[in-house]
């Protein structure tokens, strides 16, 4: 076989042995760990096969071969002329440059939306049809710079040719194959966070003094841009699990961080009988464990693995910890409730759970739709307690 046939035959092979259990990027490792004869650029080409292939979704899922679906993959996602479809299919590979909607009516298929079957279980404010199309497209790498450093970090990326566009005084977007850390050295300089989790801080309205508890803190990164707003207030981070605190730690550190408290906590436990039990907080950022799927395009792996079930059982979970975190939350105080999902369920209904039983109340916020700026799209509103 030659070199095109042989990178078809092993995505297919990754293809039909993966089973969703971890991440993609993960079994890819250790595929080519158990082939070390391929090369970067074997690596390389046969991970975005993979990829391209699960950019589909549940387009022509059961109806075509998974070869096919690998080349069609391949011709939906690019817009530049390739040899693996030069060598397959000569006829797409003219027609590369084509919009989207253009090649699916090519091939016979014109509804973008059978990518994700989900749509009616979305929230309101997200544009079906743009959050589908979104996952033919790779998300940005997003760079939040810190401590006045811009300017000499855009300096660094132009010296390395690497293109980039200024978001704001604070976000540069960034090509996703950035080794950015191999660029900029001085880790304190930039935190790597999505531009939608960036536009989730504007709701960080924090005065010094006040006490803020980052309750599902995972490694950091909003208490880092609470921080950053406003050194002087007092931070306690929580997780479920020491190994996220110590990462936490470890970012805290390079980010040059040192005064926070920090504590493991199941927050589906009674708060009542934690070591915090006794604490009242001025404000509670609570980003809730779900689905994920604001994040997809991401890992687009999870849109063919999910199953709709899990919606239900997500909500349920965020309700059970937001309606003990609140309890700690002072009369006055907000509660800053923020996912990465764009279901209805995990995220208005649960808005609405918590104004019907804790007493809060709206103030601001809703659908980040980030498939505008090939970001992840999330969901974020700040809620008034009484």
């Amino acid at each position: 076989m030659i070199r095109w046939e042989n990178y078809l035959a092993a995505a297919e092979k990754i293809i039909i042995a993966y089973d969703g259990s971890l991440p993609l990027h993960h079994f890819l490792k250790g595929f080519f760990k158990q082939h070390p004869y391929m090369g970067s650029r074997d690596r390389r080409q046969i991970s975005q096969l993979v990829y391209q292939y699960y950019r589909l979704g549940h387009l022509w899922k059961g109806a075509k071969s998974t070869s096919e679906r690998i080349l069609l993959g391949s011709f939906l996602c690019e817009q530049e002329g390739n040899e693996i479809l030069r060598f397959f299919h000569p006829e797409l590979n003219e027609k590369i440059t084509l919009p989207v909607e253009e090649k699916l009516s090519l091939l016979g298929h014109g509804n973008v939306t059978d990518v994700f079957p989900f749509t009616k279980e979305l929230s309101e404010g997200i544009d079906s049809l743009a959050f589908s199309r979104s996952f033919f497209v790779q998300p940005h790498l997003f760079i939040r710079t810190r401590n006045n450093k811009q300017f000499s970090i855009l300096r660094l990326l132009e010296k390395a040719a690497i293109a980039f566009e200024v978001l704001g005084d604070d976000t540069i977007a960034l090509p996703n194959s950035t080794k950015i850390d191999a660029i900029i050295t001085d880790k304190s300089w930039y935190e790597i966070q999505d531009a939608s989790s960036q536009k989730a801080g504007a709701m960080f309205n924090a005065q010094a003094g006040e006490q803020w508890w980052d309750s599902c803190a995972a490694s950091g990164g909003k208490s880092i841009l609470l921080l950053d707003k406003q050194p002087g207030v007092k931070l306690l981070a929580s997780d479920i699990r020491t190994s996220i605190i110590q990462n936490l730690h470890q970012r805290f550190k390079e980010a040059g961080i040192r005064h926070y408290e920090s504590v493991v906590m199941d927050l589906t436990a009674p708060v009542s009988s934690s070591v915090i039990k006794d604490r009242r907080f001025d404000h509670i950022i609570l980003d809730a464990p779900c689905s994920g799927s604001g994040t997809w395009g991401r890992t687009p792996e999870s849109l063919s693995f999910f199953n709709e079930k899990q919606i239900t059982e997500y909500q349920q979970l965020q309700k059970k910890i937001a309606a003990n975190v609140v309890q700690l939350l002072k009369p006055g105080g907000t509660l800053i409730y923020i996912t990465c999902s764009v279901f209805r369920k995990e995220n208005e209904e649960v808005v609405q759970f918590l104004e019907e039983g804790s007493g809060l109340q709206v103030q601001e916020g809703g659908v980040i739709p980030g498939y505008e700026q090939r970001a992840d799209s999330m969901f974020a509103v700040k809620m008034l307690k009484k």
